[in-house]
Order: C-alpha cells, then sequence, then structure tokens
C-alpha cells in the first residue's frame, strides 16, 4: 500500500516534469523561465534539507487540523443526522459558513489570531472539514433497518449504539472519505502559509516565486508530494485494521 502511493505519485510528478521540460526545448525557453535538469538538481542540493523539515512542518499542522476536523464533523454529523430542528439549523449554519471562500475569511483569521500556528491548524480544518461534514451527515443520516429494528424491538436502541452500527456498515465509505479530506488539509495548511504566515512550505513558495525560482518551486512540490503519499498511505492502513477490528 506504502510502496504503491509512493510509485504511483513518482511516475505522475516525474511525466509532469518531462512535459514541463518539454515545453522548455519545444519553445525554446530560457532557463530564468523553466529551469533546465541540471539547475533542478543543483537547487535540490541546496535546498533539500531545509525544504523537507518545512514539508515535515506544515504536515504536522495538516494532521492536526485534519484531526481537529474529523473531531468536529463527527459531533455536527452526530446532531445533524436527527430531523429536529437542531438537526436542520446544524446543517443550514455549516452550509452557510462554508459558502465564503477561504480567501476571504483568511485575512479576518489572521488580524484576529496573527500569523502563528492557530491561523494554520483553522485554515486547514476549516477547508477539509465541509465534505466530512457532508459525508458524515449522509452515511450517519441513513437507517440501517434491519439491524436497527431489532435493537429498537428489544429496547435496547440509543443513540451512540445508532450511530456505531451506522458507521460500522459504512466503514468504507468512511475510510475513503477521511483519506480524501487529508489531502484537502494538507491544501489548507499551505495556503495558509502561502497568504500571511512565516513558516512551512508554503511560506517557502511564496518566497521562491518572489524570486521567480521555480527549480525551488519543483523541489517543494516534490516534497508535498512524497510527504502527502506517507500520510494517506498511514491512514488507509488505519482504516483497514479499524475494519479488521470491527469484523471480529
Amino acid at each position: 500500500m506504502l510502496h504503491r502511493r509512493i510509485y504511483q505519485f513518482v511516475i505522475v510528478y516525474f511525466l509532469g516534469l518531462i512535459a514541463l521540460l518539454l515545453i522548455k526545448y519545444i519553445l525554446n525557453l530560457s532557463d530564468y523561465v523553466i529551469p533546465s535538469p541540471q539547475e533542478i538538481w543543483r537547487t535540490s542540493y541546496r535546498v533539500f534539507a531545509r525544504y523537507l523539515f518545512d514539508v515535515m512542518d506544515t504536515l504536522s499542522v495538516a494532521i492536526i487540523g485534519h484531526i481537529l476536523s474529523i473531531c468536529l464533523a463527527t459531533v455536527v454529523g452526530i446532531i445533524g443526522r436527527l430531523t429536529t430542528w437542531a438537526g436542520s439549523f446544524i446543517k443550514v449554519a455549516a452550509y452557510n459558513i462554508q459558502a465564503y471562500p477561504i480567501v476571504a475569511v483568511a485575512p479576518i483569521i489572521f488580524i484576529l489570531l496573527g500569523d502563528g500556528l492557530s491561523s494554520r491548524l483553522l485554515i486547514a480544518a476549516m477547508i477539509c472539514y465541509f465534505p466530512l461534514l457532508l459525508s458524515f451527515i449522509g452515511i450517519l443520516s441513513e437507517p440501517v433497518s434491519d439491524i436497527e429494528h431489532f435493537y429498537e424491538v428489544t429496547r435496547r436502541m440509543s443513540w451512540h449504539l445508532q450511530v456505531r452500527i451506522r458507521a460500522f456498515e459504512n466503514i468504507n465509505k468512511l475510510t475513503t472519505v477521511i483519506v480524501g479530506s487529508a489531502t484537502l488539509a494538507m491544501v489548507g495548511t499551505i495556503v495558509a502559509e502561502f497568504i500571511a504566515a512565516s513558516a512551512g512550505i508554503g511560506y517557502s513558495i511564496r518566497i521562491a516565486l518572489y524570486q521567480s525560482d521555480l527549480a525551488k518551486i519543483l523541489i517543494a512540490l516534490f516534497l508535498i508530494g512524497i510527504c502527502t503519499s506517507l500520510y494517506l498511505a498511514c491512514l488507509e492502513w488505519l482504516g483497514y485494521l479499524t475494519r479488521k477490528r470491527w469484523e471480529i
């Protein structure tokens, strides 16, 4: 699982890099516009260790933000599954909040919280929270009639048992949604760092962009892809272990 994700990303990355270099040589663009393979290699030698540290910093923030969004989406999804006024209100509020683009909300966050860890965490959680919430509400609102009927007849049904039954019956969907939203958490953290933060790989990419140094950006993208693939593989492995444990 792990090695498959890594080599799939490496294949996609180098295909994209080859396409970029083909454009460079077909259009006879200078190294200032698109760096040569030699320049990319020299840049990698200079910045690889520093960028790896930056990516790990970004990934740690993304993981914490992702966990926060999962917890919040779980709580709101449990309430939102209800057909009561509270459930309807929660869903409407969540939809309306998501209607605001993150680039419009981010300046307010940075003004209130500064450009430190809290702002990066909040933006990462906000970006991956909504798809999680939609999936959780959909899954937890769908009755598992055959199983739930038994517990209702025997008067053993409770809200937490109902949630467990519905989550177990849709564990594959939940795993897929959680793994997919992890990429959004990484994107959210990088966006936060790119906009106004002073740390992380997003900040390094912003500096490289100001310097018009595409080679540095390419190295950053490679490291982002590798680290994200590792995190996704870990999530898939945890999902597999969870399914096995629940099946016992």
